[in-house]
């Protein structure tokens, strides 16, 4: 009966989102209007969180009619520091997207006014723990591009439609859903997106086959973790597997990555939240994890999964620091500049716990391939099948 219901919800959830996106794409590509589409998701999740929460706490108070989304900007205001303490981050009940939607039909200014809650939301968590998390999110969502239109009058109107097409997306309260409703829909608009991407898709999105296959590896005979990590961690798909295939409070000090894409290192930030991942519990690095890794201080991790670019270029021996660096140094050789395949072997092999497991995903090349892979230890390691 309950995988019934949860078959349900979702296949409603996705039929609305596959409606919405084949009455508002027109001019926008799809990759594109998925960001969009992905962005108002976000700023919805995020708004109905807050909002639970503070009702919540004032419930438990004694006051059982208190509804966030109707009080006085100013009188919120009073409380905003000790919330943004509390959920890393503070929305106005003027700019909760209930209300925002609720005017849109109205408003001749809606592009200002979500470009003005959406910078409002990031720099609400400045000089807080939370501030790396919420910084740039909404960066991708650009609500004067002339892909809205040409005019601001016809960008707007696509706003409307936008979001009215998130409000209509029937997703409940995460808490209580059969599904992960909001993880869900993510899910479902980048499937269907990089699916029709081609290349440029793959560096958004694992399939969720894969990504379960290369999570039950790592965790074979285990029921928790200490903490996951992802070196090339694209939009977080592999990464979130483990809350979904261990319980995310299994995966006990967190979720960590580091991804060189500007855009894709938001939308995994974003796929933390939508998946009720809070932002102490995630950390998600924006740079070259080759030549720059930023979790030096939180190695080594228990279970390590990555589905790395395929034969891209790097320094290699073109960078005289990098023989030296205890990553690398250790098999004697680099990989070579023109693949950098191996140089992700061995960064992950060399941040794994001594009881931990790694899976990677990798081109078959680096199986046979002679020249500076060949002469590797950790080549010959790999194809003995002795790294886990």
């Amino acid at each position: 009966m309950i995988d019934n219901k949860k078959e349900q919800e979702r296949d409603e959830l996705h039929r609305t989102i596959w409606n919405m996106a084949n009455d508002l794409r027109g001019s926008v590509d799809g990759w594109d209007f998925k960001q969009y589409v992905l962005g108002m998701l976000f700023y919805r999740y995020i708004s109905e969180n807050f909002a639970k929460f503070v009702n919540a706490g004032e419930v438990e108070a004694g006051n059982d009619n208190f509804d966030y989304a109707k009080l006085a900007d100013e009188v919120a205001e009073e409380a905003r520091e000790d919330l943004v303490q509390s959920k890393g981050y503070f929305i106005l009940p003027s700019q909760l997207f209930c209300n925002v939607k609720e005017k849109a039909p109205n408003n001749e200014n809606l592009n200002e006014t979500l470009e003005s809650v959406f910078r409002n939301i990031e720099s609400s968590a400045q000089g807080h723990d939370s501030e790396d998390d919420f910084k740039g999110l909404f960066d991708d969502i650009d609500v004067n591009s002339n892909k809205l239109g040409s005019t601001v009058a016809k960008r707007n109107e696509k706003l409307v439609k936008l979001l009215n097409g998130v409000a209509d997306m029937k997703l409940g309260d995460y808490q209580y859903n059969t599904i992960d409703a909001f993880g869900d829909a993510y899910e479902f608009l980048m499937g269907m997106y990089a699916s029709n991407a081609g290349k440029s898709g793959g560096e958004y999105y694992t399939p969720q086959e894969v990504s379960e296959l290369l999570t039950r590896i790592t965790v074979l005979g285990k029921k928790e973790v200490n903490k996951v990590y992802d070196p090339a961690c694209g939009s977080g798909s592999l990464l979130l597997k483990f809350a979904k295939v261990l319980g995310k409070e299994n995966v006990r000090q967190g979720f960590f990555g580091q991804e060189i894409n500007i855009t894709t290192y938001n939308l995994c930030r974003i796929n933390m939240f939508l998946h009720d991942i809070g932002y102490e519990k995630f950390s998600i690095g924006h740079g070259d994890t080759l030549t720059e890794p930023l979790h030096w201080d939180d190695e080594p991790f228990e279970a390590i999964v990555s589905n790395p670019p395929y034969s891209i270029k790097w320094e290699g021996d073109s960078n005289p620091i990098l023989i030296s660096d205890e990553r690398f140094s250790s098999a004697g050789v680099l990989a070579p500049k023109s693949k950098a395949d191996l140089a992700f072997i061995m960064h992950s092999l060399s941040w794994l716990a001594t009881n931990g497991t790694a899976a990677i995903v990798c081109f078959p090349g680096v199986m046979y391939r002679g020249g500076a892979e060949q002469n590797s230890e950790y080549h010959e390691a790999w194809c003995r099948g002795s790294p886990s």
